[in-house]
């Protein structure tokens, strides 16, 4: 086949931060992969709905396929791992087989990866006065409790910042923050089970090639 892996996200936010999430697969733990990421112009609701019409005809040319999309703004109150076996079952019935196949969502939303203990969340912001005024900002905008670390609203929180700081809006932060970002403290659930799933499709052992 053509592409180890064809992926729908949401948006070009989400497609961006996949982009660079998989041009570091030595930090996933995987090897490398040739990818493909798209994203669906109608976003979440329209992944959740039509993420398999979407895919139906793709899978003779990639060997994985995998959707991704937010659990606020799919339009479903639905858990998120109920959505993802909702979508999953729909892949499978339109062709994909079990194995070649995944969905993660992600609760809330893709900024709850965003907000990381990294240094490097301030520089993607704009914000010059450091972490701890950052975060005493955050919390007297309502958007973090004292003593957390992520935001409750997460994309807000960040559009706000970005406001502040005058720092124009693009996708291309999430592709920079996520290019340089340490993984290794993540413990979101979607994040931790779209890095299980990687390294079970591409498994860094028995690979001879460089990452």
């Amino acid at each position: 086949m053509a592409l180890d892996l064809i992926i729908l996200a949401a948006d070009k936010r989400m497609r961006f931060t996949i982009e660079a999430l998989l041009a570091r697969p030595q930090s996933l733990g995987v090897r490398a992969i040739k990818a493909d990421v798209q994203f669906h112009p109608r976003h979440d609701s329209a992944v959740l709905r039509e993420g398999h019409v979407f895919l139906r005809e793709l899978h003779a040319l990639a060997s994985h396929a995998l959707v991704v999309f937010d659990r606020d703004g799919c339009g479903s109150r639905l858990s998120r791992e109920d959505l993802e076996a909702e979508v999953q079952e729909r892949l499978e019935q339109s062709g994909w087989e079990k194995d070649r196949c995944a969905v993660i969502v992600i609760e809330p939303e893709l900024e709850a990866w965003f907000w990381s203990d990294s240094p490097h969340v301030e520089k993607a912001l704009g914000w010059l006065n450091g972490r701890l005024q950052l975060d005493e900002w955050l919390v007297g905008k309502g958007y973090l409790r004292r003593g957390k670390q992520k935001p409750t609203q997460p994309k807000e929180a960040v559009l706000e910042a970005l406001r502040h700081c005058g720092t124009p809006y693009s996708p291309s932060i999430y592709y920079d923050l996520a290019a340089r970002v340490s993984f290794e403290r993540c413990v979101d659930p979607a994040f931790l089970k779209l890095k299980s799933v990687l390294q079970r499709w591409f498994p860094l052992e028995g690979w001879g090639g460089e990452s």
